[in-house]
C-alpha cells in the first residue's frame, strides 16, 4: 500500500482543458445585469393598485379619444337640437349617460369634452415641462440669470395662478390656442425655478466636479449626470401638473371662459347641467364623476411611476 501511495502521479495534457487568455474577462463585474427602465417597470407593475388605476386610466383615455371618432359627435352641430321626445331620458342601454334638456346624448357629450380637456392638458404639460426643464437647467449653472428670472418668479408666484389664467383668457378671447397660451404663459417659470434648485443641490457633487476637471462640457454634465438623476422629480411634477391643468380648464369652462360654446368641454358640460342637480342629478354628477376619475387616476399612476423611477428604490 505504501509503495502505491509513493507512486508519482503522471500528468498528461488530456487531463486539462486549455482556454485562451482574454484580458477583457478581468473587466467584467460579477453582478446581475441592470436595466434602469426594466427596474422601473418591474417596480411599477409590482403594485396591484397602480396596475388597476392604469387600466382605468387607459380605459378613460380610450373612450375620450376613440369614442368621439366612432360616434361622429360634433358639438357645434348639437346646439340647435330640440327634440321633445328625447329630453331628459334617464341612463339606459341606448343612452348610457341619458339625455339633457334639449335631447343631446350626454355620453357622447362627456367624452367629446374629455377629449378636448385632455388634449389641452397634454399640450400645456409638454410645453411647460420642456421650457421649464431647459430654462431651469441653464439657470442652475448661470448665476447671471438670477437678476432677471428671480424677479419674474417672485412677481408671478405672488399672484394666484387661476387669476392670471382668467385675465389672459378674457383678454385673448375664447379658443383652444388662446387657452393653451393662457395656461402655459406663466406656469413654466415655477417649473424652471424648481429645476434650478434641484440642479444647484447636485451640480457641485464629487462626480460632477470630477467630470468638469476631466474636461466635460456643461451640456454633457447636464444631460449625462444631472438630468437622469432628476427623472423621478420630473415625473412627479408632470403627474401633478397634468390633472391640475384639467381641473383649471374645467373651472374656466364652468365660469364661461376658455372655450367657445361650440367647442365640447367637460367644464361647460358641467356648467350647463348644474341647474338640474335636483330634477335630473345624473346630468351633473356623471360629468363630475368622469372628471374625478381622470384627475385621480392620472395623479395616482403618475405618483407610483415617479416612485418607481427613483433609482434608490431599485433592488439589484
Amino acid at each position: 500500500m505504501s509503495q502505491e501511495k509513493n507512486k508519482e502521479l503522471v500528468l498528461t495534457d488530456d487531463m486539462f482543458e486549455f482556454v485562451d487568455i482574454d484580458d477583457r474577462v478581468s473587466e467584467r463585474i460579477a453582478a446581475p445585469e441592470y436595466s434602469y427602465w426594466g427596474s422601473v417597470f418591474k417596480k411599477f407593475f409590482s403594485s396591484k393598485f397602480a396596475v388597476f388605476m392604469l387600466i382605468i386610466l387607459i380605459t378613460v383615455l380610450a373612450f375620450s379619444f376613440i369614442q368621439p371618432l366612432i360616434s361622429g359627435y360634433d358639438h357645434s352641430q348639437q346646439q340647435n337640437i330640440n327634440d321633445p321626445s328625447a329630453k331628459f331620458l334617464k341612463p339606459s342601454l341606448q343612452h348610457p349617460f341619458g339625455t339633457d334638456d334639449v335631447g343631446r346624448d350626454v355620453f357622447n357629450m362627456v367624452w367629446a369634452g374629455a377629449r378636448t380637456s385632455l388634449t389641452i392638458s397634454f399640450t400645456v404639460t409638454i410645453i411647460t415641462m420642456t421650457i421649464g426643464i431647459i430654462v431651469g437647467m441653464i439657470w442652475g449653472f448661470n448665476k447671471n440669470l438670477d437678476f432677471y428670472l428671480l424677479d419674474i418668479y417672485n412677481v408671478v408666484s405672488n399672484i394666484p395662478y387661476t387669476l392670471i389664467v382668467m385675465i389672459l383668457s378674457y383678454v385673448l378671447g375664447a379658443g383652444i390656442p388662446q387657452l393653451i397660451f393662457s395656461l402655459s404663459a406663466t406656469s413654466w417659470i415655477g417649473m424652471a425655478y424648481f429645476i434650478r434648485v434641484q440642479v444647484m443641490i447636485i451640480r457641485d457633487r464629487e462626480y460632477n466636479m470630477a467630470s468638469r476637471v476631466l474636461g466635460s462640457s456643461t451640456w454633457k454634465i447636464i444631460t449625462h449626470n444631472i438630468l437622469p438623476y432628476l427623472i423621478s422629480v420630473v415625473v412627479t411634477s408632470a403627474a401633478s401638473r397634468l390633472p391640475g391643468y384639467v381641473s383649471t380648464e374645467v373651472f374656466l369652462g364652468f365660469i364661461g371662459l376658455g372655450l367657445t360654446v361650440n367647442q365640447a368641454s367637460l367644464g361647460r358640460t358641467i356648467q350647463l347641467h348644474s341647474q338640474y342637480m335636483q330634477s335630473a342629478p345624473y346630468l351633473f354628477f356623471i360629468p363630475v364623476a368622469v372628471l374625478a376619475v381622470i384627475t385621480v387616476s392620472f395623479y395616482l399612476v403618475g405618483q407610483t411611476l415617479a416612485d418607481a423611477s427613483d433609482p434608490r428604490n431599485h433592488g439589484i
